[in-house]
């Protein structure tokens, strides 16, 4: 018996194409973020990226979801990599991987973790010598796990991303391309298909591509198709035309309008690209977004454009499948060009995923932040001349609490001020427990205080999420130089590194007492609720009438960020699997001010202003 002929995928520099098993091979695939879905809803996206036409899945894996501490991973949940891409192959999609260990994706940091920071001059993405350090130990870890998933091996992944847009990136070390290049091969083996992804500009190009590496390019529904891959010619002569991130929309920061691109542009761009593939030579394309999903707790990053511009918890991304799974016009356009080029799967597209209006919850005040320092700070407070980063003193997310005493009588109005460029990223200031106002990254770093010797003085700061792109990735966070009053330094402080997650995943306060507090509504605090299902849990948007600024739980879920003031984002999208059946324990921080009312509105669509207000 003739023994079955070996997988295999692998390029074609004669014929221009990918070759799948020896034969020519096109794939149309799309990006979704395991880390952006909840688990249970994993099949749902996968199934309906499926029915949309598509061949292949491309997926990102964010180092710092991963090892949130050097040595210490986790793979559990909703982290469960490896279940994510079995699932992808039950549902018959291939993989493209594209596991960093840099990935932007508008996530914290890039997916690379907080604590590589600890080291405040590492050089990240280079051949820095604690950065590759850190980079193998990873990779150790991770290439394990995905080299019996490769397709030569019976799996699905036909292809692995190294790096990712290095080309964008100041450093252009080649030692770290090629350092690189001999990890991923020595761990995955010398078959798997291996390739960059960079901007069609030549400097981009140049610094980003390494022979051993096949090149490939992404851009826009706004591009001129032949002129873009021109740019990839340049750099590969021969081989199939790849573009690794066909943008179906674009991504929101706060404070800015509601990022949307036309389904008729989207579906244009994409029937002048299959056509071209189909005249001249094989080529492939890959949808960035398909699906967006949502950045739940901290894990939003941020841009730097002239200044610091934090992205909104909602990663819609106006992608064919919206933030909560549901087929949009631009799907069914993108199905219909695919639909030219290729059969669709039989069967239909799976539906909407049901939502409902839950209504008016009513909460109470809880405490002030300042009077539960005891839950959220255990092991008491880090004492410093001067104020310390988030990193120095080892703490990734959330929110750091610095209090210092006033050090004279302050009768007449006085300037509480920040170096520029000091508060990274929101300071909310406090003094005798009132609260006074915020000082703001990029925004307003001036406040007038009045007050007495020995008086305290308290700045929560709230770490917004660190870039993820471009130059600036070492992005300290916290008071990274002391206030000053008058411009006399402060000095005598008091460091409390906030571990609320912990606490509110503990069944904390719903568990505890409740706080007597006189003070009023202003400045940071804690609200809670609970509110009912009737007898089914569905997915749902919370709206937050007349609340400011803050962070909601629920039943112990980080569901992100809010801020409806700044915009554009007005609602929370809470997934079904997060509520239960019966009672659901609600927890909100708010940072400003509360309404005189604290309600939330449970409903059944998301919302997002288009006119917006650059306020706080």
């Amino acid at each position: 018996q003739a023994s079955p002929p070996a997988r295999s995928f692998e390029l074609d520099y004669e014929e221009n194409c990918f070759r799948k098993d020896g034969a020519p091979f096109r794939y149309i695939s799309g990006s979704i973020h395991y880390a952006r879905v909840p688990r249970p809803a994993w099949r749902d996206r996968l199934r309906k990226m499926y029915m949309s036409g598509l061949s292949a899945v491309q997926v990102y894996i964010p180092w710092n979801y991963h090892e949130p501490l050097p040595g210490v991973y986790d793979f559990a949940g909703d982290r469960d990599v490896e279940a994510f891409l079995d699932l992808t192959a039950e549902l018959g999609l291939l993989v493209i991987l594209r596991p960093g260990p840099y990935i932007c994706a508008e996530w914290e940091m890039g997916g690379l973790p907080a604590w590589l920071l600890w080291k405040p001059d590492i050089v990240l993405r280079s051949s820095d010598p604690a950065y590759l350090a850190a980079v193998d130990s990873w990779l150790h870890v991770l290439l394990p796990k995905i080299k019996p998933r490769l397709y030569q091996h019976g799996g699905n992944i036909i292809s692995v991303q190294v790096e990712n847009e290095y080309g964008s990136y100041y450093a252009c070390d080649y030692e770290y391309l090629r350092h690189l290049l001999g990890s991923f091969r020595a761990l995955l083996g010398s078959e798997v298909l291996l390739f960059t992804t960079d901007g069609t500009r030549a400097w981009e190009l140049r610094c980003g591509t390494l022979q051993g590496l096949y090149a490939t390019v992404d851009f826009g529904p706004g591009s001129n198709v032949t002129e873009a891959f021109g740019a990839q010619r340049r750099v590969e002569p021969k081989g199939p035309l790849v573009n690794s991130e066909y943008y179906t929309g674009w991504l929101d920061y706060w404070g800015e309008a509601h990022a949307s691109t036309s389904s008729a542009q989207v579906a244009r761009g994409l029937e002048d690209m299959l056509q071209l593939g189909a005249s001249v030579n094989m080529q492939v394309v890959s949808w960035y977004m398909f699906h967006g999903g949502t950045n739940f707790a901290y894990w939003s990053g941020a841009d730097f454009k002239d200044q610091y511009k934090p992205v909104t918890t909602s990663y819609d991304y106006d992608a064919p499948l919206s933030e909560v799974g549901d087929p949009t016009e631009k799907l069914f356009a993108i199905r219909t060009v695919i639909s030219k080029f290729q059969p669709l799967p039989v069967g239909p597209m799976p539906p909407a995923t049901p939502k409902y209006a839950y209504g008016w919850v009513g909460l109470r005040k809880y405490a002030d932040l300042l009077d539960v320092l005891d839950v959220l700070c255990p092991s008491g407070p880090i004492q410093s001349q001067f104020p310390l980063s988030f990193e120095a003193i080892k703490q990734a997310h959330g929110f750091v609490l610095y209090r210092t005493q006033l050090p004279r009588d302050v009768l007449h109005p006085a300037t509480l001020g920040a170096p520029p460029h000091s508060v990274c990223d929101r300071g909310y200031v406090t003094l005798q427990q009132e609260y006074r106002g915020t000082l703001e990254r990029d925004g307003q770093t001036t406040l007038h205080v009045t007050g007495r010797a020995g008086d305290t003085l308290d700045v929560l700061l709230e770490n917004m999420g660190r870039i993820s792109f471009g130059a600036n990735i070492s992005d300290f966070k916290g008071l990274l130089g002391s206030l000053s009053l008058d411009s006399s330094p402060l000095s005598n402080w008091l460091i409390y590194p906030l571990a609320i997650d912990p606490a509110i995943q503990h069944g904390w306060p719903h568990t505890a007492l409740p706080k007597s507090s006189s003070r009023g509504r202003a400045g940071p605090a804690f609200y809670t609720g609970t509110f009912e299902t009737p007898g089914i849990t569905w997915d749902t948007f919370v709206k937050f009438p007349g609340w400011s600024k803050g962070q909601l739980w629920i039943n112990g879920f980080n569901l992100g960020r809010y801020w409806p003031c700044r915009g554009p984002q007005q609602t929370l999208f809470v997934p079904s699997s997060v509520l239960h059946v019966g009672s659901n324990n609600i927890t909100v921080l708010e940072l400003e001010g509360a309404p005189a009312a604290p309600f939330l509105l449970f409903l059944d669509r998301p919302l997002f202003n288009r006119t917006l207000s650059h306020g706080t």
